[in-house]
């Protein structure tokens, strides 16, 4: 784990080899010329580095001698690779470390599986093979079979006994994951005791898969309202959508929608990353729900989330007779009264607001579809109050990162799932970085933002000190920057008006709290620092980092920790910002749920038993063992007198 950064600036003294060494050691690969991030070159005393979070590289010239080890930096600027051209000067560059994947991907078995694609192995991890059992993946090695070279996984056993599994079988094998810590047990190659333990866990399962069904036969058994065919409306208002819909967006949307005009309560989870198009999804079912004159009630996390999608609603919905309402902090109490006075009167179609939503005060004339956007960042309290409506109204809950309950009863088939995993045209992956903080390196990724006309968020979690934040960035940047601070505590018009002026491009730089953490979509900024990222959840960071990248511009997480001579990381945060690290590919939000899992541990998500189990066949194989039990529960027709 390297979170650490090079500093080099203008008259420094330089020890040319040390510096080489350190550039390797960052993950920097020595080429000819320079063309792509990570490599470097260094002809005589010309070094030219082509740095991570840059968009062009950077010529070091130490051609000043200072004795036989040491030279000095007597210029740095950024040139064109293609003509070798200098073009700007720096005073000083920092230089992050380099990350390129080793990982390969792990396929699933079969085609709230869904883990196909999601989980990657790299090499020392431990792996479960379903007729062999748990071993530890050592890569990748070409076999020869019956005269053709082929590639092979290599899973190493106990007393170094090797298994080589030919691609086309890469099926049988997944990556393991209990939620301990704790080492597995490496098997024998032939030995009877895996079938011995997987047969054990099999009876044991079965139990929760009579569970399951009884659960699923209760909600089958339900009567909800069967909504209408589209109308003609409804295809009307799909087409004021501004861009072309991914396939996973027209698959999800048609599974909604079968839901809806089912007369079963429909439960789903819609699991996809940040920016993905989840809220398209949620507005075609919002209307298709008012098309039959029922009610929706959109329920966020936050006021500014709130706000944002009152606009794009409002927006969209312009040509048609739909009312729609937000109810948070930002309206006065006498408008709140009077939204919650239309809404029980039924003059309000569509309702968004945070748990405001939820209070005792607020009842609906004719609720038909409640959505929940980021179910993990409400309380025990909020989700026992959608528990009440789950069994009698449509339920849609969208996340980019499922809280283990949720991701777990959705994999189990206790709740219908839906994955959009296609990532929209020109969407590029967010560029992440996990370093030490160093003010100098915080003024060059602000800089460079800046210079493209971009915008930067600047996430620090405390709010007394966000004045003093504001300062310190105020001193180090051009005179011309401009600064505003965001928090929950701030008066609601003045917070409505910042963030206004920072979607609008009025403000350059915004510093704030978790706030802005869910939902928010402005285009033209793509850097955000988060200040202390070790105190933050897998989850969250996620979010943080998805608010940036919303458009086709390269763009840039930092994810910074304090200076490791003042504060020791502790475990679980150091795995986190692994994580996030290593997660940063475009539809990375599924690695970072099971991550998360893994890190936090399987806690009271199934109960010790079924702890047990998972512990000792991974959680892979305890999926397949489980659907396998749910699916043979259902050939014996075993519940299909309750489904009646």
């Amino acid at each position: 784990m390297l979170f650490r950064s090079l500093k080099l600036y203008l008259n420094q003294e330089l020890n040319l080899e040390a510096f080489l060494a350190a550039l390797i050691d960052f993950g920097y690969q020595r080429q000819d010329l320079v063309s792509a991030e990570g490599d470097f070159s260094c002809r005589g005393g010309i070094i030219d580095i082509f740095p991570v979070s840059f968009q062009l590289p950077i010529r070091i010239d130490t051609s000043t001698l200072l004795s036989v080890d040491n030279e000095k930096v007597s210029s740095i600027k950024t040139f064109d690779p293609g003509n070798g051209q200098g073009l700007w000067q720096h005073n000083i560059v920092i230089i992050l470390p380099f990350k390129k994947s080793s990982s390969i991907r792990s396929i699933a078995f079969n085609e709230e599986f869904p883990l196909k694609n999601f989980l990657d192995l790299n090499i020392g991890d431990f792996v479960v093979h379903s007729r062999h059992g748990i071993g530890k993946f050592q890569g990748l090695q070409k076999v020869k079979l019956k005269g053709v070279l082929k590639d092979h996984l290599v899973i190493e056993y106990d007393h170094n006994e090797k298994l080589y599994v030919p691609i086309d079988a890469m099926h049988l094998v997944q990556k393991y994951i209990a939620f301990h810590t704790r080492k597995p047990k490496l098997y024998r190659l032939g030995n009877q005791q895996w079938q011995r333990i997987k047969e054990r866990a099999r009876k044991g399962i079965q139990k929760l898969a009579w569970e399951l069904l009884s659960l699923q036969a209760l909600r089958l058994a339900s009567s909800g309202f069967k909504f209408s065919a589209d109308t003609q409306w409804q295809a009307d208002f799909e087409k004021t959508f501004p861009y072309l819909e991914t396939p996973d967006q027209i698959k999800t949307m048609a599974e909604v929608k079968l839901d809806m005009e089912s007369a079963k309560p429909m439960d789903r989870l819609l699991c996809g990353d940040v920016g993905y198009g989840k809220t398209e999804v949620a507005m075609r079912a919002a209307f298709k729900a008012v098309m039959d004159n029922k009610q929706v009630a959109y329920l966020v996390p936050t006021t500014i989330l709130a706000e944002q999608h009152y606009k794009n609603f409002t927006a969209r919905l312009a040509n048609f007779p739909v009312n729609v309402q937000m109810l948070s902090r930002f309206r006065t109490k006498r408008q709140q009264n009077e939204i919650i006075k239309n809404i029980r009167q039924g003059s309000v179609d569509i309702v968004i607001g945070t748990h405001r939503l939820l209070s005792p005060d607020v009842s609906f004339k004719d609720l038909g579809l409640v959505i929940v956007d980021e179910e993990q960042r409400f309380g025990v309290k909020a989700k026992e109050q959608l528990k009440k409506l789950k069994n009698t109204i449509d339920l849609l809950v969208l996340t980019a990162t499922p809280i283990p309950r949720t991701l777990y009863m959705s994999l189990m088939g206790a709740k219908d799932f839906s994955v959009i995993n296609t990532s929209p045209l020109n969407r590029l992956p967010i560029k992440t970085v996990v370093v030490e903080y160093d003010k100098d390196l915080v003024t060059q990724a602000i800089k460079r933002e800046l210079a493209r006309q971009g915008q930067v968020f600047f996430l620090h979690n405390r709010i007394l000190d966000l004045e003093k934040i504001k300062d310190k960035l105020t001193r180090n940047l051009p005179s011309g920057a401009r600064i505003g601070i965001a928090h929950g505590q701030m008066p609601a018009k003045l917070l409505e008006q910042i963030m206004s002026d920072f979607i609008s491009g009025q403000i350059d730089i915004l510093v704030s709290t978790m706030i802005i953490e869910s939902g928010i979509d402005i285009p033209n900024a793509n850097t955000i620092i988060i200040n202390n990222a070790q105190m933050f959840g897998l989850s969250d960071l996620h979010q943080l980092r998805g608010r940036v990248g919303r458009f086709n511009r390269s763009a840039y997480a930092y994810f910074m920790i304090p200076n490791q001579h003042s504060a020791v990381l502790e475990i679980d945060a150091a795995k986190r910002l692994q994580a996030i690290q290593e997660h940063s590919d475009l539809g990375s939000g599924f690695n970072i749920a099971m991550d998360d899992l893994e890190i936090r541990g399987a806690g009271n998500l199934l109960g010790q038993e079924q702890h047990g189990f998972i512990a000792a066949v991974g959680f892979d194989l305890y999926c397949r063992l489980l659907k396998e039990a749910i699916a043979n529960f259902k050939k014996a027709g075993v519940f299909d007198q309750t489904h009646n």
